[in-house]
């Protein structure tokens, strides 16, 4: 496969957060990070200004985060060895 230091960003959604896909493209750049799902939007009641992203429980072989902006979520799976702690870690990191 050669040099696949970087993990793959899946597409299967024609939409996603306005800025949350340039996010994954960092995210996927770190060490441990296999694979990046983004999953369903939707609608929600409360207002988040700015895109946040927060690890929700962990699935088998990593976590599901939950992005937020504005009245959207969107579920997004990442496949990684990383403790949460260190996946928080490398979320804060890109969202600087």
């Amino acid at each position: 496969m050669g040099n696949s230091s970087h993990g793959r960003l899946v597409w299967n959604h024609s939409t996603h957060l306005p800025g949350l896909i340039p996010l994954l493209e960092k995210l996927i750049t770190f060490q441990g990070i296999h694979t990046v799902t983004p999953g369903e939007i939707r609608r929600v009641r409360g207002h988040c200004p700015k895109l946040r992203l927060r690890i929700s429980v962990p699935i088998r072989g990593g976590y599901k985060v939950i992005a937020r902006q504005g009245k959207t979520v969107q579920e997004v799976f990442i496949i990684t060895p990383l403790s949460q702690i260190d996946l928080e870690a490398a979320i804060a990191q890109i969202l600087k």
